[in-house]
């Protein structure tokens, strides 16, 4: 099932976050990767899920080249 990041987005981005497994809850967040990552290891969760929350959001839409 597809998430929602619109609140993730909106507080963190250009961060690094350490997730909770259920991907949504934030457990901690820095401005690298370590950081992140050294902060929910000191809040007793030894392997969150670790992003980069982008600063700025693209979009692409994907395609197959069709022969008729």
């Amino acid at each position: 099932m597809a998430k929602d990041w619109k609140k993730l987005y909106g507080r963190y981005k250009g961060l690094w976050v350490a997730l909770k497994q259920d991907e949504e809850t934030v457990i901690a967040s820095g401005t690298s990767l370590k950081e992140a990552a050294d902060k929910a290891k000191m809040l007793g969760h030894s392997r969150p899920i670790l992003m980069h929350v982008p600063k700025r959001l693209t979009y692409f839409v994907g395609g197959a080249e069709t022969r008729l």
